[in-house]
């Protein structure tokens, strides 16, 4: 598994590119159209780890940060508020 993928893979096999969406995730988590649960973070966190552990593919972590509005680093401050998409189907229809 690679972490610097310049494409992801959400669903079916099918591509994106990491800005493609990303505004409509964002807002699609942020007016509830979308599942998702929030997540403090803790001490040296990293978005992709938490991707892997959450989507079983750390080159995910941009599904996080889109969510949760962040910018492009994957590590995060300890106390940070994630969100947390709970279904990748679901943000497959806001990027496809």
């Amino acid at each position: 598994m690679r972490r610097y993928n310049r494409t992801n893979t959400v669903r079916g096999g099918r591509q994106y590119g990491t800005s493609r969406g990303c505004n409509s995730i964002y807002h699609a988590a942020r007016n509830g159209s979308i599942s998702t649960y929030k997540k403090v973070t803790l001490e040296g966190e990293r978005l992709d780890i938490l991707a892997g552990k959450i989507y079983g593919d750390a080159s995910l972590w941009w599904v996080i940060a889109a969510a949760s509005g962040m910018g492009w680093s994957l590590q995060v401050p300890p106390n940070s508020v994630l969100i947390i998409p709970s279904n990748l189907e679901e943000i497959a229809l806001y990027i496809g």
